[in-house]
């Protein structure tokens, strides 16, 4: 059938969704790639983050057991020290980590970030579109992925812990360098392990990303046959056509402000006609236009005698927002 998508997206579509944001991406795939970096990091630079640890270990204690430290700020004092050496010893890694989650994002995106997802928009706040997502089939996907993520590192974190019982039961009195050895071994071992199984999920969320945004950009035969038509064209003639479905489609509009039932105007910048017949969960924009064709439709309302509430900033609101023929949020 002509409405059947079966057809692959041409360049200018996949261009045309690159602006608007709508790239595969997989948020899985970056914490991924993320742990694996301070996880690199870590083995490089382990042994000498444990000794600076062990170092300050050694001599927070030494500094604690001295009583002029206690009711004089001392302890306060060895609280920032220690915490400096923490923060100093990790920075490096947690940088990495960082800068390798943002180099996954901008290859996932082919460096062509778009700014319209930036962009305000009532429908993402919108109760009605919220919880359509909630319970939609994307968020049964996300639910069974979120699921899956937990029983891989609950299992990882179980099974390492579980093997290593007897060695961390010991820490007790054990030496300071000894114990940060011991305890430094597990979760690194937790973490790659964790990775391990991370991994592949990630690979097969953006594979499947990927896919569902195919999915989306497919086209049908009318709709490649129109595009190829239109790049034929010379600009003055394509400029023409939209012109005239400018016009068309302004002639519709005008034409459906008598079915409105109320206006919604800002004395002279905008106008918005809604219609509500009880079939729809919210009322519907007929009509929409600013400064001349906002004083057309006011014109067209008042001939039919379609009532008009003068609220300006309700009125800017749904003429930035809402389209014609879409749900008023």
């Amino acid at each position: 059938m002509a409405t059947e998508k079966t057809e692959k997206p041409t360049p200018k579509r996949r261009s045309e969704a690159r602006k608007k944001g709508q790239i595969a991406r997989s948020p899985d795939l970056n914490a991924a790639v993320s742990l694996g970096a301070m996880l690199a990091v870590l083995t490089l630079t382990g042994p000498s983050i444990v000794h600076r640890l062990e170092i300050a270990l050694h001599d927070g204690l030494q500094r604690a057991s001295d009583p002029s430290l206690v009711g004089a700020g001392g302890l306060a004092s060895l609280e920032r020290s220690v915490a400096g050496t923490l923060a100093g010893a990790l920075a490096p890694v947690v940088a990495v980590a960082v800068v390798a989650g943002v180099l996954a994002t901008a290859l996932q995106t082919r460096l062509r970030p778009s700014s319209q997802i930036l962009k305000p928009s009532f429908a993402k706040v919108s109760p009605r579109t919220g919880i359509a997502r909630l319970l939609g089939p994307q968020a049964a996907v996300e639910a069974l992925k979120a699921t899956v993520k937990v029983a891989v590192v609950g299992g990882v974190v179980g099974l390492v812990i579980w093997g290593r019982l007897h060695s961390l039961a010991g820490l007790v009195g054990v030496p300071p360098g000894e114990a940060l050895s011991i305890v430094g071994g597990t979760v690194r071992r937790v973490a790659w392990l964790a990775l391990a199984g991370l991994l592949p999920l990630a690979i097969a969320d953006w594979a499947w990303q990927h896919r569902r945004v195919e999915k989306q950009l497919r086209m049908t035969k009318w709709e490649v046959k129109e595009e190829g038509r239109q790049s034929d064209m010379s600009p003055e003639a394509r400029a023409a056509i939209r012109r005239r479905q400018r016009e068309q489609a302004r002639r519709r509009m005008m034409a459906a402000v008598p079915t409105a039932d109320v206006v919604i105007a800002n004395p002279t910048h905008f106008a918005v006609a809604l219609r509500y017949d009880g079939t729809k969960p919210a009322p519907e924009v007929v009509a929409k236009g600013a400064d001349l064709v906002a004083a057309e439709i006011r014109r067209i309302a008042t001939e039919h005698r379609v009532p008009i509430v003068e609220d300006p900033p309700l009125a800017r609101a749904l003429y930035r927002a809402v389209e014609v023929g879409q749900l008023i949020p």
